[in-house]
């Protein structure tokens, strides 16, 4: 795609406007279908030199030509839908269809070679969502293997690890998703001086702190879950409150990945946890840690927006993986 914003700003000047149309041609169809670029901008190009033929040659006026485009393009809409089918009630034949579609937008991408495999998972993903969100469709990336090592997983996959010391497999999950801070053991005290005049002081400050922690975690635990995923960080004493109380801390889940669990199993992502009535918890069969390459991650089987899955997208190399992130 980028080549021919090259190519456009080579062969016309960038105050030529031609040269724009056909820059954002391209970028609106790859923003829009994400595909094509090539040939929309063959096709514009091609339209815009029979026209400047027309222009200088047979001194037509711009503004025929504009109407004759129009007309053409009434003709192409119309043999559009006269040749359109829809095998939408047929499910083997729908299938059939969206197959022939991606391995047609494959193959002018790098996963041409392996196209066959990537249009199966394409499509086996796009099938389970039932008409639903893509984002419930996630892409992983992990060095290693090859392209066709890649593979759909059922469920959402967290780049992260289950707590120290906290069992790796867990079933019948309640879980709550939530954003807050858990690491006030530590005394943070800003924009204040604290003086203190023996060591018997400091530790009535630090169990305090450590009591606020306790009381905090205590509620959490009242909201009846057994897995507690936390988008920020969560220090080593809140961590042994949540085990003393047969809860699975997960820490620090990036931003993406927080909104996409919590849409996956149907939580809430909670700050305060004051009304245990009020909170929606998320749910799902089964979480354990799976090795994917040489990283451990934690897979959510079951969930309740069932229609969710993952795409592990293997290769040799980061190039080779980003560029078949971008082509699927």
């Amino acid at each position: 795609m980028y080549s021919l914003y090259f190519v456009c700003y080579v062969l016309c000047r960038v105050d030529n406007p031609a040269a724009k149309i056909l820059i954002d041609i391209s970028k609106t169809q790859d923003e829009q279908c994400g595909d094509g670029t090539t040939g929309v901008v063959v096709l514009a190009a091609e339209l815009l030199r029979n026209a400047e033929e027309l222009v200088d040659r047979q001194r037509v006026h711009p503004q025929i030509i504009v109407q004759g485009y129009r007309l053409a393009l009434a003709a192409a809409r119309s043999e559009l839908a006269r040749i359109a089918f829809d095998n939408g009630k047929d499910s083997e034949k729908f299938r059939e269809d969206l197959l022939s579609i991606a391995r047609t937008t494959l193959s002018s991408k790098l996963l041409n070679q392996e196209k066959e495999h990537f249009a199966q998972l394409a499509v086996d993903a796009i099938l389970r969502l039932k008409g639903k969100s893509l984002d419930y469709i996630q892409l992983i990336k992990k060095a290693g293997g090859s392209l066709k090592d890649s593979y759909l997983a059922e469920g959402f996959i967290l780049e992260k690890r289950i707590g120290v010391g906290m069992p790796k497999s867990i079933t019948n999950c309640k879980v709550m998703v939530a954003n807050t801070p858990m690491d006030t053991d530590k005394i943070k005290i800003y924009g204040a001086k604290v003086k203190v005049d023996s060591l018997e002081a400091v530790e009535k400050i630090e169990f305090a702190e450590k009591q606020k922690m306790r009381q905090k975690v205590e509620k959490i635990c009242a909201h009846g879950c057994n897995v507690f995923i936390n988008r920020q960080l969560i220090y080593n004493y809140p961590e042994q409150i949540f085990k003393d109380n047969n809860v699975v801390a997960i820490e620090h889940s990036d931003f993406d990945g927080t909104e996409r669990l919590a849409a996956v199993l149907g939580a809430d992502i909670v700050s305060t946890f004051d009304n245990p009535g009020e909170t929606v918890l998320g749910t799902c069969a089964e979480i354990k840690e799976i090795l994917i390459g040489e990283d451990r991650v934690i897979q959510f089987s079951g969930c309740a927006q069932n229609e969710a899955c993952s795409i592990v997208l293997r290769g040799a190399s980061s190039h080779v993986l980003e560029e078949a992130d971008r082509s699927l």
